[in-house]
């Protein structure tokens, strides 16, 4: 039998300990059957943020939808690996029963008209905070590279309560 270091010793028996203490931690499953503490601390905290950030998207939608343009969920994503747009994947959450549809990147598009036959079309990303992950700003740039967007928004929190700032991709970042 081969000799445990104690380092790794150590780790696990925190681990077995974690997921003995209901009292501060959940155990969960992942789909290989290995074992995940989280402490119910920090899931309460990514429940409100994900809450907040529903709350935050569907005032963007409206703000939109009062400036007179046509607003729609995204329902595409991009697989950068191939170079290919694709349909997002559904979500379902089997403990509420729930199928969440509109995970694509980036959460709208928005278009509006410009003439008889000339229409503006924008990609609308909703941030609270305006900030892009690497992977993000590489979609972004994709969209478009291909033309598929005339511009990409990033939509933010203002400074100022229920204020949303709205930040040009390709401004903010000087990459078209």
């Amino acid at each position: 039998m081969e000799r445990v270091d104690n380092e790794h010793k150590e780790e696990v028996m925190k681990k077995i300990v974690e997921a003995g203490n209901p009292d501060s931690y959940e155990t969960s499953w992942d789909e290989n059957g290995i074992p995940k503490s989280k402490k119910k601390s920090e899931i309460r905290k990514g429940k409100s943020s994900r809450a907040r950030g529903a709350r935050f998207e569907l005032r963007v939608r409206k703000d939109l939808e009062e400036k007179g343009e046509i607003v729609d969920k995204w329902s595409n994503n991009i697989d950068l690996e191939k170079d290919v747009l694709i349909p997002a994947k559904r979500k379902f959450n089997p403990f509420s029963r729930v199928m969440t549809i509109g995970t694509g990147f980036p959460d709208f598009i928005s278009i509006k008209k410009i003439s008889k036959g000339a229409h503006f079309v924008v990609g609308v990303e909703v941030k609270i905070n305006g900030i892009l992950s690497k992977e993000e700003k590489e979609k972004c740039r994709w969209y478009l590279e291909k033309g598929i967007f005339s511009r990409i928004w990033i939509a933010k929190q203002g400074e100022r309560r229920g204020e949303i700032e709205y930040i040009d991709f390709a401004e903010k970042y000087n990459k078209t």
